[in-house]
């Protein structure tokens, strides 16, 4: 989906900002860095940009009643697509924009960048972009000098370009729908750390097939793993059937149906009555917005494919892989009350 090839940084500005909870200030840089040396370009380059290669899911800016032309970063955004002039000054009020909103006193100081980049292509249109990005943790690294044969050994500490900590791509596409957006956000996974993606960008999914795909196997994988033991009585090799077999309809076909899903994979009444109930639940509370029919997403698939497992485990002395035909699995009791499963098979590997 995006490809950086003939990318260009054409602005970059540097500001540290603190946490106001804790009595940090920040500090806004008196000009704009300087990259017309040729390493360092590349290197920020793979920095910035090679941590969004692979990511697939959209997003676009959301506000209060979800009139996104009122989101603060969808204001600067604009100003700076529609000239280049003052980018300092945007980039300032861009960096006030965080300090104002980080308000939890778990979330880190660090260094904001804040980027204009030329040639960017996403599905296959060269776009202009805006680029934020944070810097939350610096490491010590070793530095070995050699003066003919003389090493000396010193430290310093930096940042690490292979580890970005939390980032955004603001795309110049689909301004009408509050722009196209990309983002990292590594750095911690928990509630305190959502103020990058909630508070500060204010942004919400795009509908894409990546996105639906992704979402429903989620909720799949949720209602099979935690809510259907408690409404109807399964084993545990049944529930991994349930799993392998949503996997499979992902698989085997371009495009969802949401009751052709129910009929094919849950089949049982009452299994399709606890799903609705369990997906209309998860959707209201999470706020999920999903269509009943879209194109399947392969990319998707394969993400959520390796989150399903298939592995029965039977105390501490086995482990059963089941990858289909639950019918050739029995489950039993015998005379002396042990559980036990009985597998039926044509071939030894």
């Amino acid at each position: 989906m995006l490809d950086f090839t003939n990318c260009n940084i054409v602005d970059i500005v540097a500001h540290q900002v603190g946490n106001q909870t804790n009595d940090e200030g920040f500090i806004l840089a008196a000009s704009l860095l300087d990259t017309e040396d040729g390493r360092l370009k590349e290197l920020l380059i793979k920095y910035f940009l090679h941590p969004f290669k692979d990511i697939e899911d959209c997003y676009s800016f959301t506000f209060s009643d979800e009139d996104f032309t009122l989101n603060p970063l969808y204001q600067y955004a604009s100003s700076i697509f529609s000239e280049r002039k003052d980018f300092k000054t945007k980039s300032e009020s861009i960096a006030k924009h965080l300090y104002e909103i980080a308000l939890h006193p778990q979330i880190k100081s660090g260094d904001l960048f804040v980027a204009t980049f030329d040639n960017i292509s996403i599905d296959g249109e060269l776009v202009k972009a805006l680029g934020l990005f944070k810097s939350e943790n610096r490491q010590d690294f070793l530095k070995l000098s050699k003066d003919s044969k003389e090493f000396s050994l010193g430290y310093d500490d930096g940042i690490n370009v292979d580890k970005l900590d939390k980032g955004c791509l603001i795309f110049n596409a689909e301004k009408e729908s509050g722009f196209k957006i990309c983002i990292v956000d590594k750095s911690n996974k928990s509630n305190d750390a959502r103020y990058w993606v909630d508070f500060f960008l204010n942004v919400k999914n795009r509908k894409t097939n990546f996105h639906q795909t992704n979402q429903f196997l989620g909720i799949t994988k949720q209602f099979v793993t935690n809510q259907l033991a408690e409404d109807i009585e399964v084993s545990k090799a049944d529930q991994i059937d349930f799993l392998n077999r949503s996997v499979d309809y992902f698989k085997k076909n371009e495009t969802f149906d949401k009751q052709e899903f129910e009929t094919e994979v849950l089949a049982s009444a009452n299994v399709i009555e606890s799903f609705r109930k369990f997906d209309k639940t998860y959707r209201q509370e999470n706020e999920v917005e999903l269509s009943d029919n879209f194109e399947i997403s392969a990319q998707a698939v394969k993400k959520q494919a390796r989150a399903f497992k298939n592995i029965l485990k039977l105390d501490k002395n086995f482990h059963i892989y089941i990858h289909g035909k639950r019918e050739l699995i029995e489950q039993g009791v015998d005379e002396n009350g042990r559980k036990f499963y009985k597998i039926y098979y044509e071939n030894e590997a």
